[in-house]
């Protein structure tokens, strides 16, 4: 897999993409991650990318001169899957939008600055809108690794355990149970007898009934819908 990640401020998502799983996919060639620093593509004097919002109003807005060009030059070199952008009135980001993004080959995620990006980078290159929460943020760079960070960790071959990132958190709808590893007794505080049991079918039951109920009482909504689907 290969993801261009377009930013204003590419400095911001250098360090993170550089290291732990992500950084490790990369070095063993199980994905291509490049960032483009849209000041490049400007055809300002001063490389500017912004500019003010038509009918006045504060903030600034990315102008669309460097974004065609920046995603008009990664298209002629390859086909793209998709074109995200990050942006607080896209579509919630959630694990069933990783999973499906984890398996096509070429993605681009544009990085919205500022007050936001001109409605016509929109209308005519990006093909799915992502948001990570109901706030706001200084920029999409945040939502963009995070959006990586939830594909990356699913293609094959990057977990050291293939089965890990099946039995994470809203896999199959709901949380994730209680974890727990050695010591078996820290502190007074004990491991669940079963999980030292060694019957994997006590376990498994367990785990399924622990994440019910932490469901149930964290994320009623979620729950529910689990509950109509099942």
């Amino acid at each position: 897999m290969r993801i261009d990640i377009i930013s204003a401020v590419p400095q911001v998502l250098e360090s993170p993409l550089n290291h732990s799983i992500v950084g490790n996919a990369q070095e063993n060639g199980k994905v291509e991650i490049q960032i483009h620093d849209l000041r490049e593509y400007s055809e300002d004097k001063h490389n500017k990318v912004d500019d003010y919002p038509y009918g006045g109003g504060a903030g600034m807005v990315l102008t669309p001169q460097p974004i065609f060009s920046c995603i008009e030059k990664l298209k002629s070199e390859r086909d793209y899957d998709e074109i995200l952008f990050t942006a607080p009135d896209g579509e919630h980001f959630n694990q069933q939008a990783a999973n499906e993004l984890s398996v096509q080959q070429n993605l681009i995620i544009l990085c919205g600055h500022y007050k936001g990006v001109d409605q016509r980078v929109r209308d005519a290159l990006i093909t799915k809108e992502y948001s990570i929460g109901d706030f706001v943020l200084s920029g999409g760079e945040l939502p963009a690794l995070v959006i990586a960070d939830a594909i990356v960790r699913l293609l094959p071959g990057v977990l050291g355990d293939a089965e890990s990132a099946l039995s994470d958190s809203f896999q199959d709808g709901l949380l994730e149970g209680p974890v727990y590893t050695r010591p078996a007794k820290f502190k007074g505080m004990e491991v669940p007898e079963v999980l030292r049991s060694g019957d994997h079918q006590k376990v498994e039951q367990w785990r399924h009934k622990q994440s019910l109920e932490r469901t149930k009482q964290r994320r009623p909504d979620i729950y529910k819908k689990f509950l109509k689907e099942h």
